[in-house]
C-alpha cells in the first residue's frame, strides 16, 4: 500500500487531502503518513466509527444516517463531503463499510464498503464489496479509496 499512497501524494502535489473513516479505522492516514513528507497535501482524518461520530464530527445528517444507515452511499458521500469541509481540503476521501464478523439491519453483507470521493467539482460514493477475513476487507478498502483518489486526480 506504501507505493499506492506514494502515488496518491505526487497526484495531488498541488492540492490538499483530508480522510473520513470508519471500518478502516485509520489505515489510509497511516499508509499516506508513512511516506516521508506527506503533511505537504495530507491535513488529517476523522475516525467516524459510530454515527454520533459521524453527525457531529462530520456533519452527516441524522435523517440521511437514519433513512439508509451508515452503510449506504449517502453517508460516503456526506463524509467525504463533511471532511472537506471539516479540515479545509481540496479532495477528500471516506471509507464505510462492514468488515465483519456480522451484516447489518440494512441488507449490507460482510464485505460490503462505500467509498466517497469529494472535491471542488464533484462528490461522488461507489459501493464495493470485498471478500476475506476483517483484516483483508480493511486492507482492500484502503487500497479501493487511495485507488479512486488517483483515479480523479490523473
Amino acid at each position: 500500500m506504501m507505493s499506492l499512497a506514494c502515488n496518491v501524494l505526487k497526484a495531488l502535489a498541488r492540492k490538499t487531502l483530508a480522510t473520513a473513516e470508519s471500518c478502516t479505522g485509520g489505515m489510509i492516514g497511516e499508509a499516506l503518513t508513512d511516506v516521508a513528507g506527506a503533511s505537504k497535501v495530507y491535513k488529517g482524518g476523522i475516525i467516524s466509527y459510530c454515527n454520533e461520530a459521524k453527525r457531529t464530527l462530520l456533519g452527516v445528517d441524522g435523517e440521511i444516517l437514519g433513512r439508509y444507515g451508515p452503510v449506504s452511499l449517502p453517508v460516503a458521500k456526506a463524509m467525504a463531503e463533511g471532511a472537506a469541509k471539516a479540515l479545509n481540503a481540496d479532495v477528500a476521501v471516506s471509507v464505510t463499510g462492514l468488515a465483519g464478523p456480522d451484516g447489518d439491519e440494512y441488507g449490507n453483507p460482510v464485505g460490503r464498503v462505500y467509498i466517497g470521493y469529494a472535491d471542488s467539482t464533484c462528490a461522488i460514493a461507489r459501493e464495493f464489496t470485498f471478500s476475506g477475513d476483517r483484516e483483508a476487507v480493511r486492507r482492500q478498502a484502503a487500497e479501493a479509496a487511495l485507488d479512486m483518489i488517483l483515479k480523479y486526480n490523473q
